[in-house]
């Protein structure tokens, strides 16, 4: 029991690191494995990214998707939701380990918090990468932070 739990937070570490080092840079995309036992089906990361002013205009939107960057494997993907009040929205990476990213999905919920959650369909170690953007009306980047507050 205590082997699991030091897994899960040394992954919820990882991942804390590696998108606190990419928020230093000027994108925000971050990425890391999930579930690297390949054992839990509802494996799920679950982060807050609050969008703000930095000088560049009010955040208009969230703008988010997912890269699946492991071997394809039948019927395993890797999902990504974002939500905000009473909205939310999804996309999933089609295609494992082509190198391009899903779909990007976008709310409207201007300055604040948003879910942003990634899972996948099914058991099985996936890495991923997930990109997010606050932008402004104008499509100027804006102020965004994350802070991950699940990775198990």
């Amino acid at each position: 029991m205590f082997h699991d739990y030091l897994k899960k937070a040394l992954a919820s570490i990882i991942w804390v690191v590696v998108l606190g080092y990419v928020r230093s840079g000027s994108a925000h995309d971050a990425g890391t494995v999930m579930d690297s036992s390949g054992t839990v089906a509802a494996f799920t990361g679950y982060a807050l990214v609050t969008c703000f002013d930095n000088g560049n205009g009010p955040a208009d939107h969230l703008l988010a998707s997912v890269k699946d960057l492991s071997r394809a494997q039948d019927g395993l993907l890797v999902n990504l939701q974002i939500i905000k009040g009473n909205r939310a929205i999804s996309t999933t990476d089609p295609v494992s380990g082509d190198a391009n990213f899903s779909p990007e999905v976008k709310i409207h919920g201007g300055n604040g918090t948003y879910l942003l959650l990634v899972n996948k369909t099914k058991a099985g170690a996936r890495s991923f990468a997930v990109s997010y953007h606050c932008i402004t009306t104008d499509n100027r980047h804006t102020g965004t932070d994350i802070e991950v507050q699940q990775f198990e």
